[in-house]
């Protein structure tokens, strides 16, 4: 049995010959890719070496990607393609890998062109107290990946998590992913994976955001990605349903969130060391 005991209700998501499963004790499951669409060939550069590399591993992996970032620090900030664009882009890539698709919604008017192309909705962190946006994406019946705000507390999720569960979807996911300590700069509790799962709900570890530097840089976040590793191992050695990290082929080149993202030729030393700590707490 894993250090997390299993869940009374595991998150499941069936979609086709896929099935993904947090809170059995079973896998830890990755939400890995580009932070945006920059182009279609990036996306799919980054897609194609996480599958070959969760395959090889067993690990179970949805891409992540998301399609518009709304909230950037200044109007300079790519934001993306456009929404519409952005869209059938990552519908024509999920569909030529063959996999499942995390994305994150910023305004109810995205939830449902957004539910139609992605398996699971993601609430920003910023965004976790939105009301109106978490009953719409609840309303979806989608898993709904729901952030942390760095603003709250681990028990503070319960009061969120349940606008979604009595709107009737309790297929959620609790992430952590740093709280504010100050001036440009975010800590982890590791004893907040605990009690958050102690809520009833599998817990993600975003192992990238965790590493950010909000608004260090004057109009952007800077970050400190040779801490995912890190943190990565700590939080499988913690217990979690999941891990969270973006990656990118030449972080210093990209459009967005490049100094917290893990380079990709890292990604599979990384991963095999979590197998090796996912192995010795589920043995």
């Amino acid at each position: 049995m894993h250090q997390f005991h299993p869940l009374k209700k595991p998150v499941v998501l069936q979609q086709g010959s896929h099935k993904i499963t947090w809170g059995d004790g079973k896998n830890f499951v990755l939400f890995a890719g580009p932070d945006i669409i920059e182009d279609e060939g990036l996306v799919m550069e980054v897609g194609h070496e996480l599958k070959r590399v969760t395959t090889k591993l067993g690990i179970p992996w949805i891409l992540k990607c998301s399609f518009d970032k709304a909230n950037r620090q200044s109007l300079k900030s790519f934001r993306g393609p456009g929404t519409g664009s952005a869209l059938k882009s990552l519908e024509k890539i999920k569909t030529q890998l063959d996999c499942l698709l995390l994305t994150d919604i910023h305004e109810t008017i995205q939830v449902e062109p957004t539910a139609e192309v992605a398996d699971v909705l993601q609430i920003p962190a910023f965004l976790s107290r939105q009301t109106d946006l978490m009953v719409a994406a609840a309303k979806t019946n989608r898993v709904i990946h729901i952030k942390k705000g760095q603003f709250l507390a681990p028990w503070d999720m319960k009061a969120i998590a349940q606008k979604a569960v009595e709107t009737g979807n309790d297929k959620l996911l609790l992430c952590e992913r740093g709280t504010t300590f100050g001036y440009n700069r975010l800590v982890n509790d590791m004893t907040g994976l605990v009690e958050m799962r102690a809520l009833g709900f599998p817990v993600i570890m975003d192992v990238t955001h965790s590493t950010q530097l909000p608004g260090s840089t004057g109009e952007s976040s800077g970050g400190r990605s040779e801490m995912v590793a890190p943190l990565a191992r700590a939080a499988l050695a913690v217990g979690v349903d999941g891990i969270f990290l973006e990656t990118h082929p030449n972080p210093a080149a990209a459009l967005c969130d490049g100094p917290t993202s893990l380079p990709l030729k890292d990604l599979e030393p990384l991963l095999q060391q979590l197998m090796k700590i996912w192995k010795v707490h589920s043995a």
